[in-house]
């Protein structure tokens, strides 16, 4: 058995110098008397992302990725034999990733690929040792685990992980408990197989993915697209369904885009919903696809979409039936099944978002589009199908297809009693609905709109801002998943507005070690404001971080292939 030795303090961020954000405790007495948070305060403690992205002696450690097949950086190439394109002025050029790798794609339209990249052999594989299951836990808990697995004859040593500056928590998270220092996975591996056999719960980690300044690699290719010199449009898709999950190069090959990247979160597996349909708001061509997973930030496209508006939105969706209404809990989604919550009508945890958590109701009314694209899933309950009138044309049992033009609407428990009273065949029913921003103010939607979900917010007036508890990152009674899925490296899609008006289109790679590991959000945002983002916010992440020129991927997705998505961002010509 391996012990461990402390990690190195002071060390230099990802982007900046500032110390890192773990702090390995002494366990001398009297380090165990102070208060967590006290020690934070001390100086030379570690916070857990730096303040001012790219320093100087970060920016030494930007390379430019050497792939086979891409260009020398700083060249660029006129990919259209447009010469007027490739004469044209380069826009001025956010000071992080001047010195990256160039290629103009179209006037106007500029992609730039580099890396940041923390103190070479900074990184080893550890294990981690969880408490139920959970990979933090309270400073009380993790020393009595410490203890426990130091009592079976391993090294032990209890981390505290802090919440990243710029989000809307401070102070501790919670703490982790960690047994070795390895540089290959096989010998973390092996030393995490003698834990399990002593009856610990562990898994080999690759410290790269902490999240802690001056570690870690994370590949990084950033579009900036100037709506002054380019004369296409940015538009939201579905591709041939809202029902069904298609990769982003299908959707980009089919509409020949210059340029394209995963959208929203989607509903992944049945059990959660209808697989490949949004898991949060969602419109298309003006027409409202999925109801707000209210209080989410999203991604609003209107015209040409060049120039998104990122809002907090919410949606209030009706039924009339002449002087008899109810509340329509959502669009294109299983009835009794909201996926990251965030719905109406006494949900079950929560009506809060709560990312990656599917609540439940068990008395819900369900629209149903003719864009769906399959048949509206079957089970208990009965459904009313409507013309484009709003007529209805039959009562039936759930499950069956949504007429062109029409639409259906589901209904379970008490909206299945509501349905069965008021919409009767030959009668006029109404839906109606209303986006609302978090001021309540009306959004409304001409034809060529376009809604994208996504999450959390990143960047608000030119400030990191990110809100873990709004945005249902920061999940009551469960201290890991934030520390997972926010503050922990992993692939991201970031989207962001500067003050020239330009968009900005960032691709991280994540959760390959060695080659690049990804984000945590807080240093998405960093990277975000220091590309000059006065607005940014996250699309969806991990394995459906796809990139793709001309119809072809060119970043490395986390999965090890194209993963099929619900909606994808195309940079149309």
């Amino acid at each position: 058995m391996t012990t461990d030795s402390a990690p190195e303090r002071g060390a230099r961020g990802l982007f900046s110098g500032r110390p890192s954000g773990i702090h390995s405790w002494d366990r001398s007495p009297s380090a165990r008397s102070r208060s967590l948070r006290v020690s934070l305060r001390d100086p030379g403690v570690p916070v857990a992302l730096a303040r001012r992205p790219f320093s100087a002696a970060a920016k030494a450690t930007v390379v430019a990725v050497t792939a086979a097949g891409l260009l020398a950086p700083g060249a660029i190439v006129d990919r259209y034999g447009d010469a007027a394109a490739a004469a044209a002025p380069t826009a001025a050029v956010p000071p992080p990733i001047a010195d990256w790798q160039h290629e103009r794609l179209a006037s106007g339209v500029d992609l730039y690929q580099g890396s940041v990249s923390g103190r070479p052999g900074a990184d080893h594989w550890t294990v981690t040792v969880r408490a139920n299951g959970a990979h933090l836990a309270a400073e009380r808990d993790a020393e009595a685990l410490a203890e426990r697995v130091r009592a079976a004859g391993f090294g032990a040593r209890a981390e505290a992980v802090a919440w990243p500056r710029g989000s809307d928590r401070t102070g501790v998270i919670g703490v982790r408990v960690r047994v070795g220092e390895y540089d290959a996975r096989t010998d973390a591996d092996a030393q995490r197989k003698e834990l399990a056999a002593a009856g610990f719960d562990a898994v080999s980690e690759w410290t790269g993915a902490d999240g802690v300044p001056g570690t870690g690699i994370a590949r990084v290719k950033v579009a900036i697209v100037d709506p002054k010199r380019y004369g296409g449009a940015m538009k939201g898709t579905y591709g041939t369904g809202v029902a069904g999950r298609e990769t982003v190069s299908d959707m980009a090959a089919d509409d020949e885009a210059l340029l394209g990247v995963n959208a929203g979160f989607f509903v992944m597996e049945g059990k959660d919903g209808v697989p490949g349909a949004a898991a949060g708001i969602a419109a298309y061509d003006g027409e409202l696809q999925s109801a707000a997973t209210n209080g989410r930030i999203a991604a609003v496209l209107r015209g040409d979409g060049l120039r998104p508006e990122f809002k907090k939105l919410r949606t209030e969706l009706r039924v009339r039936a002449g002087s008899a209404s109810a509340v329509v809990d959502g669009i294109n989604r299983v009835p009794g099944l909201v996926r990251n919550c965030g719905g109406v009508g006494g949900d079950s945890p929560t009506e809060r978002p709560q990312h990656d958590v599917t609540c439940t109701d068990p008395d819900e009314i369900v629209k149903f589009t003719d864009e769906l694209g399959a048949n509206t899933p079957a089970g208990e309950g009965l459904e009313a199908v409507l013309d484009a009138n709003g007529r209805v044309r039959e009562v039936r049992a759930r499950g069956g297809v949504v007429p062109d033009g029409g639409s259906v609407l589901a209904g379970i428990g008490a909206g299945a009693t509501w349905l069965r009273t008021h919409a009767k065949p030959g009668s006029a029913v109404k839906a109606g609905q209303r986006i609302l921003d978090e001021r309540g103010r009306e959004l409304k939607l001409g034809p060529q709109d376009d809604i994208v979900n996504g999450g959390p917010e990143l960047v608000r007036d030119g400030k990191v801002a990110v809100n873990y508890a709004a945005d249902g990152i920061e999940r009551a009674g469960d201290r890991s998943f934030a520390y997972t899925w926010g503050i922990k490296r992993n692939p991201r899609m970031l989207l962001g507005v500067d003050r020239q008006g330009r968009m900005l289109l960032a691709g991280v790679d994540g959760r390959q070690p060695g080659h690049s590991d990804g984000f945590g959000l807080g240093e998405g945002a960093e990277l975000m404001k220091s590309l000059g983002a006065v607005h940014a916010m996250a699309l969806d992440g991990g394995g459906s971080v796809t990139m793709t020129v001309n119809g072809k991927v060119i970043n490395s997705p986390s999965d090890g292939t194209e993963r099929p998505v619900g909606d994808a961002l195309l940079l149309t010509r």
